[in-house]
């Protein structure tokens, strides 16, 4: 038996960890498992053949359902199984249809969320040597020229004939998300591994539908909505994320937003993306069983945590809205509130060059650490041989120098770090080679 995956993370010693439930969805030839539990817990993971199996241990934790998965024909897993191990430790064996290089990692809960270990289970390869789940999942040996780069889809709200929301000095909302976009664009392409693609570069109105359409066309990782509503309170500020929401808004206020800009584009010539339409309705059964939503969710937490640098976030957790132009069958889509247009001070941000400029690289950092651990096989992040470092939370300058087989000195020197305060998102740059 070869470890393959080994995380520590303290737990207090009498708590056990209850797992609630095991999800599984497929993209292509990877397979993604969800544990959703109600706290931390160390894990391990390894490989046995003859037949093909993955099991996975968690250490001082317990099932609180049966853990059970729907079977799934594209699926690599055939079965799961699970059972106490050692009087306190949990074991999950999942039966495979081939082997599999699995690679991990954790996410930490946003308010209420439930902890998470992830597992992508990509098919069609041998068993890899023992790594650590901190791994960015960069791979080395394979060809640069073979990968790709990450394709982050900016979409500019409003446009043309539709100005979207209007602020109390004159300020249109499809004019300021266009100059934000743009900054956005302009810093996704300087990125190493990036590639922006803008939904509309000019002052012309698209329907949602094209919207979404003009992301899948370019293959896109990911769809960045930019806004900046109003609403009848003129107090009311800050920024917010929300992802596409089936089963109603999370508050009022985001219930609000999602009738006000869906009716916008029924009144400008769109297509209803909410009609009688069989085939769109099995397109979002295809959206929920992808994993596209789960993935929403944690670019979302991730942009969340760096807009709260650039200024005030009105509610610290994801927004849920039925948003139509969220409504993107196979691409993690997202739509940012830069700030509200319809708040004075808030306008006046809105139309400066260092505000948009702020909000521009929050998005970008954002970016950088949600790719860092959910770039698809086949791109330049997910498997080039890195010269750079994306950090992800958890990690420590040393863990990040014992990594690369580097001194503390020289990573810090190399960097221009003077201390051992990091942050998730941020680049460090390494030597090549190391």
């Amino acid at each position: 038996m070869t470890a393959l995956g080994l995380v520590g993370m303290p737990l207090p010693a009498l708590a056990r960890t209850g797992v609630q439930r095991v999800r599984m969805s497929v993209d292509g030839d990877t397979t993604r498992v969800v544990f959703d539990m109600d706290g931390e817990a160390d894990y391990s993971m390894f490989s046995l053949q003859s037949p093909d199996r993955l099991v996975v241990d968690l250490d001082n934790a317990r099932a609180i359902e049966d853990l059970s998965i729907s079977d799934n024909p594209r699926s690599v897993i055939k079965a799961v199984r699970h059972a106490a191990r050692n009087g306190s430790d949990l074991r999950v064996v999942f039966d495979l249809r081939e082997p599999v290089e699995p690679r991990s990692f954790v996410l930490m809960p946003a308010q209420g969320a439930p902890h998470r270990l992830v597992l992508d289970l990509d098919a069609g390869e041998t068993p890899a040597a023992p790594s650590t789940a901190r791994d960015n999942g960069a791979r080395r040996g394979r060809s640069q020229e073979d990968l790709r780069d990450v394709v982050v889809a900016i979409d500019a709200g409003h446009g043309g004939h539709d100005p979207g929301a209007i602020g109390p000095s004159g300020t249109r909302e499809k004019d300021v998300v266009l100059q934000i976009s743009r900054r956005l664009a302009e810093r996704v392409d300087a990125e190493r591994g990036m590639k922006a693609v803008m939904t509309r570069t000019g002052d012309y109105f698209l329907p949602l539908r094209e919207r979404i359409e003009r992301a899948r066309k370019a293959d896109a990782d990911v769809f960045v909505s930019i806004h900046a509503d109003a609403i009848a309170n003129r107090s009311v500020q800050g920024s917010s994320v929300y992802i596409l929401s089936e089963r109603g808004a999370s508050s009022e206020a985001a219930r609000f937003l999602a009738q006000r800009e869906n009716q916008a584009d029924l009144m400008l010539g769109g297509v209803p993306v909410n009609g009688q339409d069989d085939s769109l309705a099995n397109v979002l059964l295809d959206l929920a069983q992808s994993g596209s939503l789960e993935a929403s969710n944690t670019l979302a937490e991730r942009m969340i945590g760096e807009l709260h640098r650039v200024g005030k976030v009105r509610r610290p957790q994801v927004e849920r809205a039925n948003f139509a132009v969220l409504r993107s069958p196979d691409v993690p889509s997202i739509l940012v509130e830069a700030a509200f247009i319809s708040n004075p001070s808030e306008e006046r941000k809105l139309r400066s060059a260092s505000f948009q400029n702020s909000l521009a690289d929050a998005l970008l950092t954002g970016l950088r650490s949600y790719f860092s651990t959910h770039a698809r096989p086949g791109t330049l992040i997910a498997d080039g041989q890195p010269d750079q470092h994306i950090i992800r939370p958890g990690e420590t300058l040393s863990g990040i120098a014992d990594r690369y087989s580097l001194s503390l000195s020289e990573l810090r020197s190399l960097n221009n770090v003077r201390d051992d305060r990091i942050y998730a998102g941020q680049v460090l740059e390494i030597p090549r080679g190391s």
